[in-house]
């Protein structure tokens, strides 16, 4: 039975595709290689990526980072496409598809950054990504479409501390519009930290309360309020080079001299 589709669908169609569209100019400067990514991943990995796209611009201005879309890792956990014969290996939602499984071919021509989490167990690893893939096919909320359409007007000057809430405004799920609340879902799963906000408090430890000690309370954060620097910045995960990691050794390099690139000064 086919769904009607009301002129709600319709705009907010319009909408996705608009912010969908890339962005003229942009230029990696290091693009990844794809073989050289997977080599390096591991199930449970998060890919950060420079985007290009309109909404990009704005998530990368409002969070103050270069990182505006995650995806994570999930190895050979879903089939091969038959159309493409390419596994997908990365499972992300997207403005308009949801969430999806895409291959790692996607993203290289884009800055990308491998995020870690430290210290999963196999049986961690497996969790967290079967929570992505059980989500696979989730349709994207697209019914606040005006939530979605101030991200065509461009972002005028936002005073720092109010940058983070404006992904937020009108709905308060910014899943309407950046990609990293189902991550951040998957890792609360299995009960790993990302940013948890700490606060100290001051416990007596005997009757006479005349001594005190500092215990840190870690509050699980709402998915909803993650952006996907936050993998960047947490304490709780590692970042791995896949250059690096590869033995790489500089005294290797031929460095061109620039000589026939010299021209006299005026």
């Amino acid at each position: 039975m086919q769904v009607k589709r009301t002129w709600v669908d319709r705009i907010a169609d319009f909408i996705a595709g608009r912010l969908n569209a890339q962005s003229s100019g942009y230029e990696p400067y290091t693009p990844s290689d794809p073989e050289t990514l997977k080599r390096q991943l591991r199930p449970g990995d998060i890919l950060l990526v420079e985007g290009n796209q309109k909404v990009s611009a704005a998530i990368k201005y409002l969070t103050q980072s270069t990182w505006s879309h995650a995806s994570m890792f999930v190895g050979d956990a879903l089939p091969v496409d038959p159309e493409t014969g390419v596994r997908p290996q990365l499972v992300e939602v997207n403005l308009a598809e949801g969430c999806v499984g895409v291959p790692l071919k996607k993203y290289e021509t884009y800055n990308t950054r491998i995020c870690r989490a430290q210290g999963l167990t196999v049986e961690d690893q497996d969790k967290v990504v079967k929570y992505m893939v059980d989500n696979l096919g989730v349709a994207y909320d697209m019914r606040n479409v005006f939530d979605l359409a101030r991200y065509l007007i461009p972002t005028p000057p936002v005073p720092t501390r109010w940058r983070r809430k404006m992904l937020a405004f009108g709905s308060g799920d910014p899943t309407r519009a950046i990609c990293s609340s189902l991550i951040a879902k998957a890792f609360q799963s299995i009960s790993y930290p990302i940013l948890p906000d700490v606060k100290r408090i001051e416990d007596c430890v005997d009757s006479e309360c005349q001594t005190y000690m500092q215990r840190e309370l870690l509050h699980i954060r709402h998915s909803s309020l993650f952006v996907p620097r936050d993998f960047d910045l947490s304490p709780y995960f590692g970042i791995v080079k896949p250059t690096i990691e590869e033995n790489f050794n500089f005294k290797t390099l031929n460095w061109h001299d620039g000589s026939e690139d010299q021209t006299e000064e005026v």
